[in-house]
């Protein structure tokens, strides 16, 4: 049979299953991510300077540009999605919207019109094109500081970490910006957002997923309000436009550096079906000073995550998202996100070995 022909996964979307992201969809990418076992891919988008330089996947071939100015159509979706197939895998959506995409309407500047318009196109196309989440965040990625000086974690491994005492100047206003802006501000932006495409994810079909500030719990950072910094300001801004179509990139790194109870919030918001996807990284301390590690050397116990996601039902995708550098490792971390993927496999498979005994 040709590759068209052949199915592409296994007939497993109704369980909890392991993802990566990815900016490249060369052959040898998923190739290596089909032979770990790994079913879903989440696509990243194009800007790279709107990450620090341990996050970026700097390997651009074969991939499909998404910004301001470049919006895919249905055909090239689909042709990427069939591509992704063809390797045995599945297209589980886009892994965040690009700053360049929701920048003017965050600050609320002459252009949100326009970034609003596209933002819609997008969220149509993917539904058209048979993909269901789209990620995105509301932070001002590549104006103020993510992560300070790197640090290293078991064996010698490289990791990103955060020290806010290491800030030369927290409160300075960047460049970029004219003014500062007041949480009231960002709140009023936020909701004609979600105002404007939650209704178009609802008719297309398709799921969007907010991710917590990183760093979190700094009520303002360079100026700029950090309104998704805690737990509370999630569920704000899930009742702004209360929708199946809305839901959380449940980032667990993000709240392990909060130091909140990962089970708990798993259940919190699980038990209303907002979990979209899951960001599965853990870090070592907490606000105002942490450091990213491997999955089982962090602030929480990925077992009882797992056994938390499970109960509450998720049959989504967990990803690793951020991972050290290992021993030899690419930019990409490829040798990070190999050990990473068969970790959580394997708690996967033993919680879903629990369950099917009890």
């Amino acid at each position: 049979m040709s590759s068209r022909e052949r199915p592409a996964v296994t007939n497993d979307e109704d369980r909890l299953r392991v993802g990566f992201r990815t900016r490249t969809l060369s052959a040898e990418r998923l190739r290596f991510i089909r032979q770990l076992g790994v079913t879903d891919v989440f696509l990243d988008h194009m800007d790279t300077e709107e990450e620090p330089d341990e996050f970026v996947d700097a390997d651009s071939r074969d991939t499909l540009p998404i910004g301001f100015g470049a919006i895919p159509s249905v055909d090239e979706l689909v042709r990427t999605r069939e591509r992704i197939e063809d390797a045995g895998l599945r297209l589980a959506g886009i892994q965040s919207l690009p700053y360049s995409l929701y920048g003017d309407v965050m600050f609320g500047r002459e252009g949100k019109e326009e970034a609003l318009d596209q933002v819609t196109t997008l969220i149509g196309n993917l539904g058209a094109a048979d993909v269901s989440i789209l990620g995105y965040q509301w932070n001002p990625r590549g104006l103020v500081p993510m992560r300070t000086t790197p640090v290293e974690t078991r064996g010698g491994a490289i990791a990103t970490a955060f020290e806010y005492d290491e800030l030369d100047a927290p409160d300075a206003l960047p460049p970029e910006l004219d003014r500062e802006y007041t949480e009231a501000d960002f709140w009023e932006n936020y909701r004609e957002f979600v105002e404007t495409v939650v209704p178009v994810a609802e008719e297309a079909g398709v799921t969007l997923a907010l991710h917590p500030n990183d760093p979190p719990v700094i009520e303002s950072l360079g100026g700029i309000p950090r309104l998704f910094g805690d737990v509370d300001g999630f569920e704000r801004a899930m009742d702004i436009v209360p929708s199946e179509a809305h839901g959380l990139k449940l980032c667990l790194g993000c709240f392990s550096e909060m130091g909140e109870d990962v089970e708990s919030v798993i259940e919190r918001f699980g038990s209303r079906d907002q979990i979209a996807f899951v960001h599965f990284r853990d870090v070592a301390g907490t606000m105002p000073r942490f450091h990213e590690t491997f999955v089982d050397a962090g602030n929480f116990d990925p077992l009882v995550a797992i056994r938390a996601l499970d109960r509450v039902g998720f049959d989504g995708v967990v990803i690793p998202d951020h991972v050290p550098e290992m021993e030899g490792d690419t930019d990409w971390r490829h040798r990070a996100r190999a050990y990473t993927a068969g970790y959580l496999r394997s708690l996967v498979h033993a919680v879903e070995t629990e369950s099917s005994t009890e």
